[in-house]
């Protein structure tokens, strides 16, 4: 007996809030479907509220669901302005 796969719901998007910063971007998590399957994102404030509004998102509240268990993989882009890479030369 085969398993079924879950269907997704590409009509359903999402945005999780990560920050407003003071330079009057906002960056953010945009997904389509499955909110766990993400792409951060940065905009102007005002393009921020224009995509929220064209794409009808459902907003997220809170961090992302097994955000601290601290797992390589949990590794996002904002992380790089934090964190110096050495070349493994």
């Amino acid at each position: 007996m085969a398993s079924e796969t879950p269907r997704v719901d590409v009509t359903r998007k999402f945005v999780r809030l990560v920050e407003r910063r003071d330079d009057g971007l906002v960056e953010f998590e945009f997904s389509i479907g499955l909110p766990e399957l993400y792409v951060e994102m940065l905009l102007p404030a005002d393009a921020y509220e224009a995509f929220c509004e064209t794409n009808k998102v459902e907003f997220l509240e809170g961090p992302r669901p097994l955000e601290d268990t601290g797992a390589d993989w949990e590794w996002r882009l904002r992380n790089a302005a934090q964190e110096r890479f050495r070349s493994t030369d």
